[in-house]
């Protein structure tokens, strides 16, 4: 009946033995995950620094700077402006002559629809 009761106490410990290394495993499994996520996350932040800095120098070499875009559009602009009024100024005199023309030229008759 002891080696019983002994047997028993060491499948007991033996059980509370291996609990603890599945929980140790377990453990470390999780901090090895939590490093590979890290590592991850680091891996990606610099890939992801070189990508934007790549593409700033294709940007700067393609394109120029965004100063450099701002004043171009700034410029042809004023000069649209410019010959826009140009043109308003050049083609006045006639459109206001033949918006004249049509008022003044009243052709008196009867309306389609009505009946005597």
């Amino acid at each position: 009946m002891a080696s019983q009761t002994q047997g028993i106490q060491q499948l007991l410990a033996a059980e509370k033995r291996a609990a603890e290394k599945v929980s140790e495993a377990r453990k470390r499994k999780a901090r090895r995950l939590k490093q590979a996520k890290e590592e991850a996350q680091d891996e990606i932040e610099k890939y992801r620094k070189d990508r934007e800095r790549q593409f700033r120098e294709f940007e700067a070499k393609h394109m120029g700077s965004r100063e450099d875009v701002a004043s171009k559009i700034e410029t042809d602009t004023k000069q649209r402006i410019e010959d826009m009024n140009k043109a308003i100024i050049s083609q006045k005199a006639p459109v206001i002559t033949e918006v004249l023309a049509l008022v003044y030229d009243i052709k008196p008759e009867m309306h389609k629809n009505y009946r005597n």
